[in-house]
């Protein structure tokens, strides 16, 4: 059985530029099964397209194929590559901080730089801003078909030259019950917040459920959220349009309303400038 290809872009679906690159694969062995992943990342976010697909990522077999095109820089000198992941699957993708979670999470085998002259698209050699259709699809395609092996990618190159993203958007330093971290993901589609703080780390402090949270929100502009929050299981045990602290399904440290959107009522977004304080109220 061939691998599926499983697609994430920040294309939307109201252009035909998805069903380009599915045809592409389709040209090259109608066989294959394409499953999208999401269509949604915000525009030029890297950041959310390296998390998104740390989040897929795991739960596909062994050999699966990801196209992540989230690609700000196409048609520049950035690579367009092929990682091979230390548990078996690929990612081909622009190299500008995609790989960013996969490289700490799961880790890379070894990354190959497309060879345009061998695995593009016939009669686009002219096109510079639709690497998606032209590369990544064509190269997926002929990989997941086995019409060519990860080899036969194009040269490979040093992990050391992978290019990352700040790995504090992936890891609070946590020590104690006073935590320090950052809003790293605000991609819901519930309005849920997501921290840099794992739920693990978050528990071997001492933090527990039932526990309440003193909450600071802030960024440069000054403080939107200083409340104390309860940490619950999930939204149910708190009254509707209230917040509460909890496990998100990445395993880390999330706050959300129940029923409501927590990043739209306190507008807020992710980066490193927004910094938020946890201390467990005795």
């Amino acid at each position: 059985m061939k691998p599926c290809i499983v697609w994430q872009t920040d294309f939307s679906l109201d252009w035909p530029f998805v069903a380009t690159m599915k045809g592409v694969c389709k040209q090259v062995d109608a066989s294959l099964e394409c499953v999208d992943s999401t269509h949604t990342i915000e525009k030029f976010n890297v950041l959310e397209a390296s998390q998104q697909l740390n989040y897929v990522e795991p739960f596909w077999p062994k050999g699966t194929v990801f196209v992540s095109v989230v690609d700000p820089g196409v048609g520049t000198p950035r690579k367009a590559s092929v990682a091979l992941l230390k548990d078996g699957n690929y990612v081909i993708t622009p190299d500008n901080g995609t790989l960013t979670h996969v490289y700490y999470n799961v880790g890379i085998e070894a990354i190959r730089e497309i060879d345009e002259t061998k695995n593009r698209y016939q009669g686009t050699e002219n096109v510079s801003v639709f690497h998606g259709r032209d590369l990544f699809a064509y190269t997926a395609a002929k990989l997941a078909s086995g019409q060519i092996t990860f080899e036969e990618v194009g040269e490979s190159y040093s992990l050391d030259d992978i290019v990352l993203l700040d790995y504090e958007y992936l890891k609070a330093d946590v020590k104690n019950e006073d935590i320090q971290g950052i809003v790293s993901n605000v991609s819901d589609p519930f309005g849920s917040i997501v921290f840099n703080v794992l739920t693990e780390d978050f528990n071997r402090v001492g933090y527990h459920e039932g526990d309440y949270i003193h909450v600071v929100l802030e960024n440069e502009q000054g403080i939107y959220f200083d409340e104390t929050v309860p940490y619950a299981k999930s939204f149910g045990f708190v009254d509707i349009g209230k917040p509460v602290i909890f496990n998100s399904s990445s395993n880390y440290i999330s706050l959300g309303l129940n029923q409501g959107s927590f990043k739209d009522a306190y507008h807020v977004k992710a980066g490193l400038q927004w910094k938020v304080q946890f201390h467990k109220v005795d």
